[in-house]
């Protein structure tokens, strides 16, 4: 089993900065990559980042050059750095960490970007 506690998400005007973290316990051994997905009201949920254990990253194009996922492997967690948020970035973020008999989901965090 793996637990993943997500932070960091609240209000932030359009052009601010946030910083999720995602801290996973358990078995952490058995997780191959971690990522971010987020979701809004009637949508599905849609991948922002992914990060291997490799260190290898892959973006949607929505974020590109604004986020920046990263991993801390001693401390068991990681991160989105949020820069030049928009209010079409409005959503509640869900960490996810992937295994190989399954996916791990976090509580989400909301992230809400307005004036």
């Amino acid at each position: 089993q793996v637990q993943l506690v997500e932070s960091g998400g609240g209000l932030v005007q359009p052009g601010g900065s946030l910083r999720l973290s995602c801290a996973a316990s358990g078995k952490i051994s058995s997780i191959y990559a971690m990522g971010w997905y987020r979701q809004v009201p009637g949508k599905q949920r849609a991948l922002v980042a992914r990060i291997t254990t490799g260190g290898a990253t892959n973006y949607a194009d929505p974020v590109k050059a604004r986020f920046t996922i990263s991993r801390d492997n001693a401390k068991n967690r990681m991160y989105l750095q949020m820069n030049s948020l928009k209010p079409e970035d409005t959503a509640v973020y869900y960490c996810i960490a992937w295994t190989a008999s399954r996916n791990y989901w976090g509580q989400g965090t909301q992230v809400t970007v307005s004036s």
